[in-house]
């Protein structure tokens, strides 16, 4: 193996490997240096995402939204089932082997498109060099001519009072790989990941708390999708509490108490599992050597500019390690902007169109500025909501939950964010991805035929809406 690359990647998650592959197919030459470590020990390329977050999540999600529907929707489809069970281990089994199939993959990627892949820890040194240390404990150094892009990504968030544990209290992982359902699960905090994982565990049948700090309810989203995902969920038993602020979890025998304060005061709460779900932090423990001139600020975020260049020449830094939401598909698309970037061709990433998605039942999808925000910045806005209860084929389904919200400048038409919950609302999403990236107006979508019947639907009837001109709901 040469010891001399045009570029070197460390990091092999949703950042890493994309900036990696886009290089070898700009014709660099390229290693790519990864340490994720899986429970048997394993070395695995993808990353949390791959290995113990998106995907493995999206299959138990999968897997619990089915028995969910045998129990409560098939009847009214007309089926008969029977008795249900829940088969745990088979579910894990089937989780477990779409991860190793993928990140098989991710291997294979990386070797047809010319990159060296490296199983073990790298650390950047002055000078664009890297000291790679193997899976077998050998230490060489490397050298990168043009550049070397750092893509360490994030770890769970561990709260001082509530110390992993790995049995009783766990971080999101954790929480992925129960072997049996409990009977109390308590979750700490109630965003993306939490609401994802309790939706999980509380559809095979376990009672879900949801202890949440803040007193408002995915205080990201736009307001009219929180309060009728609070609404959704609530009825489909998830109990959140919210402005409940935890102090501290004892665990004695097979059980944790947790401390916490609300409204009401001093409060506690029994649970068999507790999953501490609070958020992520960048990891770069061991990623810089002395004197590399890559500065981390205050929050523990590699500093960059708007491509993702340190204050280092010739290195970047892409992905859960840099400033911005916490998100996959943004990692991916800045690994490749850099990766063009250093083949001279037109690199770009519009931070302002970034879709966000919650994978829970029904699912929630949004991009561009909620209505709050519009307003907030002094635009004159107006909105148009379609729900998927007068949508034929939400209605069809057993999906008629939710809606589809068009957020627009009352002054230019054009269409400024776009928010949906409801069956598919991660599918439906990508429209609006595309409207607000090529600055799609109002008319626009109004004009743009969907087929009839489709969930898309919802889009093209919000967005009518938005001017009163509703085909299929009363406009109001």
């Amino acid at each position: 193996m040469s010891d001399t690359f045009d570029v070197i990647v460390i990091g092999g998650g949703p950042a890493g490997y994309p900036a990696a592959i886009r290089a070898g197919q700009n014709k660099l030459s390229v290693a790519c240096i990864d340490g994720w470590k899986n429970r048997d020990g394993g070395y695995a390329f993808g990353g949390t995402c791959l290995n113990a977050g998106c995907i493995p999540s999206k299959a138990l999600l999968e897997s619990s939204e089915l028995f969910h529907r045998a129990q409560h929707e098939f009847k009214a489809h007309g089926i008969s089932t029977g008795s249900l069970a829940v088969d745990i281990a088979a579910m894990q089994k089937r989780k477990a082997g779409i991860v190793k199939g993928m990140t098989g993959g991710i291997s294979q990627l990386l070797k047809s498109n010319g990159v060296t892949a490296l199983q073990g820890r790298g650390k950047l040194l002055p000078g664009r060099q890297v000291e790679y240390t193997a899976a077998d404990g050998s230490v060489r150094t490397l050298t990168a001519t043009k550049a070397v892009i750092l893509a360490s990504g994030s770890i769970p968030t561990e709260l001082k009072s509530l110390p992993f544990d790995g049995t009783h209290i766990v971080d999101s992982w954790g929480a992925l790989d129960f072997e049996t359902v409990p009977a109390r699960l308590g979750v700490i905090g109630a965003g993306v990941i939490g609401l994802e994982l309790g939706s999980v565990w509380a559809r095979l049948g376990a009672k879900v708390t949801v202890l949440e700090a803040s007193d408002s309810f995915l205080a990201m989203a736009d307001r009219q999708l929180a309060n009728e995902a609070l609404k959704q969920f609530t009825k489909q038993g998830l109990e959140v509490r919210l402005g409940a602020k935890v102090s501290a979890a004892k665990v004695k025998g097979k059980s944790v108490t947790v401390s916490y304060s609300d409204a009401k005061g001093e409060q506690s709460a029994e649970f068999d599992r507790l999953v501490v779900a609070v958020g992520r932090r960048p990891y770069t423990e061991g990623l810089l050597a002395e004197g590399t001139g890559v500065t981390i600020d205050a929050r523990g975020f590699i500093d960059v500019d708007g491509h993702c260049k340190t204050a280092a020449e010739g290195v970047y830094a892409v992905g859960d390690c840099v400033r911005g939401p916490m998100l996959a598909h943004k990692a991916k698309e800045e690994g490749v902007m850099v990766a063009d970037q250093l083949a001279g061709l037109y690199g770009h990433m519009n931070y302002d169109v970034i879709p966000s998605v919650i994978y829970t039942a029904p699912e929630m999808g949004w991009v561009g500025k909620t209505e709050e925000q519009a307003k907030a910045e002094g635009i004159t806005v107006k909105t148009g909501v379609f729900p998927f209860v007068a949508s034929g084929r939400a209605r069809a389904m057993e999906a008629s939950g939710g809606f589809a919200k068009v957020v627009a400048c009352a002054q230019t038409d054009r269409v400024l964010g776009v928010h949906i919950i409801g069956a598919m609302a991660g599918e439906l999403i990508a429209e609006a991805v595309l409207a607000l990236e090529y600055g799609a107006s109002c008319e626009d979508l109004q004009r743009t035929i969907h087929a009839h019947p489709t969930l898309s639907e919802a889009v093209h009837e919000a967005a009518l809406a938005a001017d009163k001109r509703a085909i299929d709901m009363l406009n109001r």
